[in-house]
């Protein structure tokens, strides 16, 4: 039965009202669930959940889906979170990563007279109306200046902000409900803080431009790396516009004869390169995957867009990731677990882990960074994990958890693999990796 589709609710009270009615719908759902698993074998109970799980996940991404904000936001991250929700529910919430619906132009016409003091026919050459592309928190409008620069306009929706903290709160109960997590409270609490820091700074679009400026001017050094410029007069923390940098989608990349092999190469090549300098020298981390915020030109250049979500990466953590790459390729799996340790994923006091179950996950994992040409276009890598994952030994679940210091880089890393898996790309990584975790220090300017 197709579900039929429901008023967006756009007012404080109406997004109560939704989240709490889904919220006791899903809680007695799962208490009658566990009344009527006590009187059924195990088999049929762990097939009842199943299906219980896969309904919650699609009425939980039904229910986000029709919101705008903080809370489809952080659903979206929930769906990649497969070490903390149930396979079902995760697999449920992937649609939230779709391209989002967008708001009547209308309610983007009133957002920027308030934010800029006036209609938009005013303040451009040329304003369009239809948006270019719409995401959970804004909407990209194309525009011109009357000096005839291209420019894209940001704007974020209303009342996004305020909503944070009781979206936050509600979705927190609807994960925590009926044990649906695989995380204790601690971690869960940590893994919440962190991205409701993430969400605060990308809600913030004066912080956005400094990012934006930030980065532009790290990355000067590589030409082929094009960061669109802030035009500063045209934005507020609710606005942002910048330079209109053109590219080819992922799609188009894929497909297009455009594109041979060689030039999809130095496209990976080249973004491994600018995620690598990020993570090791510059410390920071451009924290969104999303496809959308990538495009790409024939000549081998990389365009990125949307600075607003930025994981900050602490000295000591930076210095843990390169003792971790380097212990896994050195395969030293004493040291492996000693880096696992300092950032909390080998739990302290968890049953002991042989060096046999490391080099499993070594062996499986390496060969991304080898000397040999990876091919990435035939790659089963996220079908074997999965199934590597599923197969741990029970006797290593207390062994290790999800930790929050390392949860937005994991996604960043996962929507890569994506990314370079799309693109086709068939090189080896093991010069460019060790080129990396040598330098310990930011770039010199090519000038």
């Amino acid at each position: 039965m197709t579900r039929k589709p429901r008023r967006r609710p756009t007012t404080q009270t109406g997004r109560f009202m939704r989240l709490t009615g889904m919220t006791a719908s899903l809680a007695t759902r799962v208490a009658g669930q566990r009344v009527r698993g006590s009187f059924q074998s195990d088999a049929d109970r762990n097939q009842a959940r199943e299906e219980l799980m896969r309904d919650v996940g699609q009425e939980v991404a039904a229910t986000l889906g029709e919101m705008k904000g903080a809370v489809m936001k952080v659903g979206q991250v929930a769906s990649q979170m497969q070490d903390i929700l149930p396979d079902e529910v995760s697999e449920a919430l992937s649609v939230l990563q779709k391209a989002s619906t967008p708001m009547p132009f209308s309610v983007i016409r009133k957002q920027l007279r308030q934010e800029l003091g006036d209609e938009p026919e005013n303040l451009f050459a040329r304003f369009d109306e239809e948006p270019f592309a719409a995401a959970s928190i804004g909407q990209v409008h194309r525009a011109q200046l009357n000096d005839g620069t291209e420019v894209a306009v940001k704007v974020q929706y209303p009342a996004v902000k305020e909503s944070i903290n009781s979206d936050m709160r509600h979705l927190r109960r609807i994960l925590r409900l009926g044990g649906l997590l695989k995380v204790d409270a601690d971690t869960l609490d940590a893994i919440f803080d962190e991205i409701r820091q993430q969400l605060a700074e990308e809600l913030d679009y004066e912080q956005e431009a400094a990012h934006l400026t930030e980065f532009r001017r790290f990355h000067q050094h590589q030409p082929w790396l094009i960061i669109p410029e802030v035009i500063e007069e045209r934005s507020t923390d609710k606005v942002l516009t910048l330079t209109y940098e053109s590219g080819d989608d992922l799609d188009t990349v894929a497909t297009s004869e455009r594109y041979d092999q060689a030039t999809r190469n130095r496209l990976g090549q080249r973004l491994f390169d600018a995620i690598s300098e990020q993570i090791f020298s510059h410390r920071a981390l451009h924290g969104d995957p999303h496809p959308g915020n990538f495009a790409f030109r024939p000549d081998g250049s990389l365009i990125i867009y949307d600075f607003g979500a930025i994981k900050r990466i602490p000295d000591e953590d930076a210095v843990i990731f390169r003792r971790l790459m380097r212990a896994a390729l050195d395969r030293d799996f004493n040291a492996l677990e000693e880096a696992l340790r300092a950032l909390g994923i080998r739990k302290e006091g968890g049953p002991e882990v042989e060096s046999e179950f490391y080099a499993g996950w070594v062996d499986l994992l390496m060969p991304v960074f080898g000397e040999e040409p990876f091919d990435f276009a035939d790659s089963r890598l996220h079908i074997h994990l999965a199934q590597k994952t599923r197969s741990t030994p029970w006797r290593y679940l207390e062994s290790f958890q999800p930790s929050p210091r390392t949860l937005l880089i994991d996604r960043v890393l996962g929507g890569h693999y994506w990314t370079l898996k799309k693109l086709g790309v068939h090189v080896g990584f093991r010069a460019q990796l060790e080129h990396h975790l040598q330098a310990d220090h930011p770039p010199q300017n090519d000038d």
